[in-house]
């Protein structure tokens, strides 16, 4: 909705023209030089509404300025009625949505052909046909086509919030698959383990009771992984999930990959005791698209991969030498990794320092 006072943008311009129409009438002092500036006022004062009711200010306002030569002067001796009526114009084109502008056009082409015929004491020919076509018609084509490129801009802005969406929701179901695997996991292993108590209880009471404590143990996991699935939907893609998720244990081998594509990398990796299986999955696709990105975009095809067990939480920093030219991807894979660590309820950082495009994760690791 438009507010009711005009924003500065809509005021600048039609103020700047009537500012200058001013000046220059008052400097040349032509026969009704007053009442000239007079109407230039009020037609800048309609094209301050240009924005909210294009039709009328774009039409009206050139038509209150092509009444100076009846009354003011001539149409051969200021400039600036000109340039108030290339807005006015350009404002039909850009401003109206439809081609009712191009009445507004043709009342405007009206009226200068009244005023060649009955004001203009010059002799006319062709010429002055092509004149007054080239005043007319490159602001209209101008405005229809920036008007057109701007629907052209709304539209693919529409459409990557729509991809980023979808991103976002491929993330959190990609997430929620690993999830759903990691707590069918758990609760494969508490049936299995409390089968083994069932049998302990009267032969081995104290090892039953382990048992029974690493049963309540991957229980709490299990009710932590699904509170983090609550989170997320499912996708229908691998229901049967039998392809178990892979965690931190297995990057050496996707290092060892990356290094077969040909990026080289730094691996470091603290001694780490056993994570929540979330975060475990969760770090080891962060670390996967951080080499990805690296491979892409890197300049050098190295990349620095640092994972370390702080007090609190898991850290990983992922770094490459930032490429000279602009990147060509969408972003949705940082999009993704964002996600993912949003809903482990961690932090994710990424830009360049120091000549290093640089992605830093922290995971919570709690006691649940």
């Amino acid at each position: 909705m438009l507010s009711a006072r005009p924003t500065a943008r809509e005021v600048l311009v039609p103020a700047a023209l009537a500012l200058l129409g001013a000046f220059e009438l008052t400097a040349m002092r032509y026969d009704g030089w007053v009442t000239g500036i007079a109407l230039e006022l009020v037609a800048c004062l309609l094209l301050v509404l240009r924005h909210r009711w294009p039709l009328v200010a774009g039409t009206v306002a050139p038509v209150v300025t092509l009444l100076m030569p009846w009354v003011g002067p001539q149409m051969d001796e200021a400039a600036t009625p000109i340039l108030i009526l290339a807005l006015a114009i350009y404002t039909l084109g850009r401003r109206v949505v439809d081609l009712r502008g191009l009445a507004g056009v043709g009342v405007v082409l009206l009226l200068l052909a009244l005023d060649y015929t009955a004001v203009d004491a010059r002799v006319h020919d062709w010429t002055d046909v092509i004149f007054v076509g080239g005043l007319v018609a490159p602001p209209y084509v101008f405005g229809r086509i920036t008007r057109r490129l701007a629907e052209q801009k709304d539209v693919l802005e529409q459409n990557q919030e729509l991809v980023r969406r979808a991103a976002v929701r491929d993330e959190r179901d990609r997430i929620a698959r690993e999830l759903h695997d990691v707590i069918a996991h758990s609760v494969s292993a508490m049936v299995v383990q409390t089968a083994a108590a069932q049998d302990l209880v009267r032969t081995a009471p104290d090892t039953a009771e382990r048992v029974l404590a690493d049963v309540a143990e991957t229980g709490r996991r299990a009710l932590a992984e699904t509170g983090r699935l609550l989170h997320v939907i499912r996708d229908d893609a691998d229901e049967l999930g039998l392809s178990p998720a892979p965690g931190l244990a297995d990057l050496p081998a996707l290092v060892d990959e990356f290094r077969a594509s040909g990026l080289e990398v730094d691996l470091h990796v603290d001694e780490m005791p056993p994570l929540p299986a979330g975060v475990d999955v969760s770090a080891y696709r962060i670390v996967q698209e951080a080499l990805t990105n690296a491979l892409r975009y890197g300049a050098d095809r190295t990349a620095a991969l640092h994972l370390t067990r702080t007090s609190d939480g898991l850290s990983i920093e992922a770094s490459n030498v930032a490429g000279t030219r602009p990147s060509s991807g969408s972003g949705l894979g940082l999009l993704g990794m964002a996600e993912r660590v949003s809903v482990l309820g961690g932090r994710l950082t990424h830009g360049v320092r120091d000549g290093r495009f640089v992605l830093a994760a922290t995971l919570p690791v709690g006691s649940s």
